[in-house]
C-alpha cells in the first residue's frame, strides 16, 4: 500500500491529535509513525503522521483531504498531505569546494535522499563537467558587487522555471541579499563549519589547528538575513586531538559538513522540519 505523510502546525489546544487520528480511523487509515511536539514555551503544536489507506482510490484520498480541510479550519492550522517518498525538486548552489555537491549527487543517485536535483548553479565554471555527467543542467551565474541584483534575479528565474521546492547552498561562498533571503524563507538550506565566529576568513581549519581545537563540526541551517545564523536544522560533531594536522582537520570538517547537510536535506524533504521563529522543530 502507498504510504502518505501528513503534517500540521497550529496553536496548542485540546483535541487536535484526536481529530486527526479520528479522521484517519474513519477512512481506515493505518498509522505507521506518529510524532508530535507540544512547545510549552510558544504553545504551538507540531504533528507529523506517516500512514497508509486500505482504499487507495483517488476518491478515498480526496475524502480524507476534505476532512483535513475541516480540521485545519476548525483549529486554524496549516497542514500538508503528500505521498510518502515523493521526490522534492532541489536546486543546488556551489562555488569552488565540491565535497557537499558530490555527496548530494551520490546520495540522490542511490536513492538515499527523496530529491530530484533539477539544476545546479555556480558562480564558477569548475563543476560543470561533473554536474552534466549526471545529466543535470548546470548554470554559471558570476557574481560581483555590481551584478549581484541581476545575478539573484536570474537565480529566482531558475527557481520558478524548474519549480524548485528547496534551494541548497552546498558551500556557496556568496552572501545572499536580505531581499533574496526573505524570498527563500523556509525553502533554502545552508552549511557552515563549526568554527564561526571564532575563526573567520581564510583557512579556518588552519587557524583552529594553531589553537589546538579538540572538536570539528558543521551546522546546517535555514537561510535568513543574518549571515550563518539562520534557524538550525542539523549539526555534526567530530572529536579530534593533537595528532590531527591541518589537512586532517580539513578532511574531518568535510565529512561533518556533508553529513550535516545531507541530514538537513533529508529531514526537510521528509516533512520533519518545522520553522519555529528562530528555532526549528525536527520530528525525527
Amino acid at each position: 500500500m502507498q504510504d502518505y505523510v501528513f503534517t500540521l502546525e497550529c496553536d496548542e489546544r485540546p483535541g487536535i491529535t484526536h481529530a486527526v487520528t479520528g479522521a484517519l480511523l474513519t477512512h481506515s487509515g493505518d498509522i505507521k509513525e506518529l510524532k508530535q511536539f507540544d512547545d510549552q514555551y510558544t504553545e504551538r503544536l507540531f504533528l507529523r503522521i506517516d500512514f497508509s489507506l486500505q482504499d487507495e482510490s483517488q476518491g478515498a484520498i480526496e475524502a480524507l483531504r476534505a476532512d483535513f480541510e475541516g480540521i485545519g479550519t476548525d483549529f486554524e492550522a496549516s497542514w500538508k498531505l503528500w505521498p510518502e517518498g515523493e521526490k522534492r525538486r532541489v536546486l543546488i548552489m556551489v562555488s569552488k569546494f565540491e565535497h557537499c555537491l558530490n555527496d548530494l549527487l551520490f546520495r540522490a543517485q542511490v536513492g538515499e535522499l527523496p530529491i530530484e536535483i533539477a539544476a545546479v548553479v555556480s558562480n564558477h565554471p569548475d563543476h560543470r563537467e561533473l554536474v552534466e555527467w549526471h545529466h543535470i543542467p548546470f548554470f554559471r551565474i558570476p557574481v560581483t558587487k555590481e551584478t549581484k541584483p541581476e545575478a539573484e534575479a536570474k537565480l529566482l528565474e531558475l527557481v520558478d522555471r524548474f519549480e524548485i521546492d528547496l534551494v541548497v547552498l552546498a558551500r556557496y561562498m556568496q552572501v545572499l541579499s536580505d531581499d533574496l533571503a526573505r524570498e527563500l524563507t523556509g525553502k533554502a538550506n545552508n552549511i557552515h563549519h563549526s568554527f564561526l565566529p571564532s575563526f573567520k576568513g581564510a583557512k579556518p581549519y588552519h587557524q583552529a589547528w594553531e589553537r589546538g581545537v579538540k572538536t570539528v563540526g558543521a551546522t546546517a541551517h535555514f537561510v535568513d538575513s543574518e549571515l550563518d545564523e539562520g534557524p538550525i536544522i542539523a549539526q555534526q560533531l567530530v572529536e579530534v586531538d593533537h595528532s590531527f594536522g591541518p589537512k586532517d582537520l580539513v578532511a574531518a570538517g568535510r565529512d561533518a559538513e556533508c553529513k550535516a547537510l545531507s541530514n538537513a536535506v533529508k529531514w526537510h524533504c521528509d516533512g520533519r522540519v518545522f520553522l519555529a521563529g528562530k528555532r526549528t522543530v525536527v520530528l525525527r
